[in-house]
């Protein structure tokens, strides 16, 4: 069953996500909408999100919680080539999620702040509660 209003048609016994009714709470929209998030704010978070959907970079961050390491040893633990994961730290690192701190001709990786270190463990703390 659509959401769609113009939709007459009720099905019992089945659960929909839809209101069976349109009904808009006035006051409810204007208090969300005076707080709503701006553009460049959604465009940010929604890219540290997208960043986070890809399995590589999730075990990327994993590592860097647990030590600031050089990309040779993130590929070594990883199982990948520097290449591929110099490739995933530059894109995480244009997002903030990772800084780099570079020591002679070697280049540590570490999590940017406390802020991606405090996501990372929400994330994994709702996917290990059952």
């Amino acid at each position: 069953m659509s959401c769609n209003s113009d939709d007459q048609r009720v099905i019992r016994d089945q659960e929909t996500d839809c209101c069976d009714v349109t009904i808009i709470h006035d006051e409810t929209v204007e208090k969300i909408r005076q707080v709503q998030m701006n553009e460049d704010q959604v465009t940010e978070l929604a890219s540290i999100f997208q960043a986070l959907g890809d399995p590589t970079r999730v075990r990327i961050i994993h590592a860097l919680i647990k030590a600031e390491i050089c990309v040779c040893d993130l590929a070594a633990v990883l199982e990948m080539t520097q290449s591929a994961v110099s490739h995933q730290l530059r894109y995480l690192k244009n997002l903030r999620i990772v800084k780099r701190r570079k020591v002679g001709r070697t280049v540590y990786y570490s999590i940017d702040d406390e802020h991606i270190l405090t996501l990372f463990e929400t994330g994994l703390e709702h996917v290990s509660h059952r």
